[in-house]
């Protein structure tokens, strides 16, 4: 049992350091096959980043309105986890809008120079995230960070457990195998438990069983139709996912997931 929690704690702490710039002890047995066990850590992981941003918005926010300490928390979700999937939404843009197939395609987004398609994508993604969070009650906001952190990551998860990985090097190369059935279970877990978040937060304003079933379909409806979207969308271009492609999916499901609990919000 001690064995196996150690393990387990060694997969945690190496889905951390991957994925973030928090400090972890270094591994000097490390193989690309540990990061594979690391997968079902990746959502959890989102809760950490999510956390760190909400950290960061409270303590802005008892000193600046809460427009700039939004900025604040966006600024430092981004930092410590190293621009590392908006990277992957600018590659995926620059490369599917200016790629005529599949090799061209590989070849864009392998190069890290940013393109305009790259460019017009993040401006976007980081404008627009930045309205609907500007937007939604700021009493919400630090639980709202921690779902919507953890939840896309776990949409960015199905992709790898649902999809091949069709680059033969670069950034996502220890990530590239199947995800099996039992770390999917465990990393899901990690991924839904935080919404019930949004019961102890937003339940004084839902007054029946039909306002929870409006937030699954303003919420969890989209995010469901933008997944099957972009998953199509790289099959068909690609034949399965890079390490960019998960980057795109984590930040398009994460800024869906805040435009469909406003959506939800605004009709309460």
């Amino acid at each position: 049992m001690l064995n196996y929690l150690r393990r387990e704690q060694r997969y945690f702490l190496l889905a951390v350091g991957f994925f973030t710039r928090l400090p972890v002890p270094s591994f000097t047995d490390f193989h690309d096959d540990d990061l594979n066990y690391s997968a079902k850590y990746f959502p959890l992981v989102g809760v950490i980043v999510g956390m760190v941003g909400a950290g960061a918005f409270i303590l802005a926010a008892k000193v600046l309105p809460s427009s700039i300490a939004i900025l604040v928390s966006m600024a430092t979700t981004i930092y410590i986890t190293g621009a590392f999937h908006e990277d992957g939404l600018a590659d995926s843009a620059d490369g599917l809008g200016g790629g005529y197939d599949r090799e061209r395609i590989l070849t864009i987004m392998q190069d890290s120079r940013l393109g305009t398609y790259g460019a017009v994508a993040l401006f976007l993604m980081l404008f627009a995230k930045f309205q609907v969070l500007n937007a939604l009650p700021t009493y919400f906001l630090p639980f709202i960070l921690i779902i919507g952190h953890a939840f896309s990551r776990l949409c960015a998860l199905y992709v790898m457990a649902d999809l091949s990985y069709v680059k033969a090097s670069g950034k996502a190369k220890p990530l590239a195998t199947k995800v099996d059935a039992t770390d999917l279970t465990v990393a899901t877990l990690f991924g839904i438990l935080p919404i019930s978040l949004i019961y102890w937060n937003f339940s004084p304003f839902i007054l029946n069983v039909n306002d929870w079933i409006w937030l699954g379909v303003y919420c969890l409806l989209p995010v469901a139709v933008v997944w099957i979207w972009w998953r199509n969308k790289i099959k068909h271009w690609l034949g399965g996912y890079t390490g960019d492609c998960l980057g795109a999916m984590q930040q398009i499901t994460e800024l869906v997931f805040y435009f469909g609990l406003l959506a939800w919000y605004q009709q309460l």
